[in-house]
């Protein structure tokens, strides 16, 4: 796997990441506006995910991230949501990497290239450890509420396999 992916929900069978790629999609699949905001802990601390609900907001506010040992896979339920994303071996880190919530932040910078992605209902973007991400950005003019699911699968149990 060398880079992002940004599709739409019915298209997820294009990738054969495997059994966990599976597990992670018919999951999502399943949602609906009235999923409960809770964990979801589809295979243990092998693949899971968190359903919530909070309001977008502007680049001052937001955190730039990246992950080592997951993969994350984002996906809105409803509303608009913009995504920055940067390679982070561009940027500086400002919170070294913390093994057990696998997370690195780093200092934006607006003289980086950024790709903006904008998410909307059933459109999904993945990451990889490359991709430090900034979610929760305003796509509009204003704030929006959105509800949104996040699944982390150990990035080890995908593969890459053609059909």
């Amino acid at each position: 796997m060398r880079a992002m992916i940004i599709d739409d929900l019915c298209n997820y069978k294009n990738y054969h990441f495997g059994p966990a790629w599976e597990v992670a999609f018919n999951f999502l699949s399943s949602l609906t506006i009235d999923s409960t905001e809770q964990k979801y802990q589809l295979q243990g601390d092998d693949i899971f995910a968190q359903v919530m609900s909070y309001s977008t907001h502007s680049i001052g506010e937001a955190v730039l991230e990246a992950h080592r040992s997951y993969v994350d896979i984002q996906m809105l339920i409803t509303g608009r949501e913009l995504i920055e994303v940067m390679a982070k071996d561009k940027l500086t880190v400002t919170t070294p990497y913390h093994k057990k919530k696998d997370v690195e932040f780093y200092e934006y910078s607006a003289e980086i290239d950024a790709v903006k992605l904008q998410l909307s209902p059933d459109r999904f973007a993945m990451f990889l450890p490359q991709d430090a991400h900034m979610p929760c950005l305003i796509s509009a003019d204003s704030p929006e509420l959105v509800k949104k699911v996040v699944v982390k699968i150990r990035r080890d149990l995908l593969t890459n396999t053609a059909r």
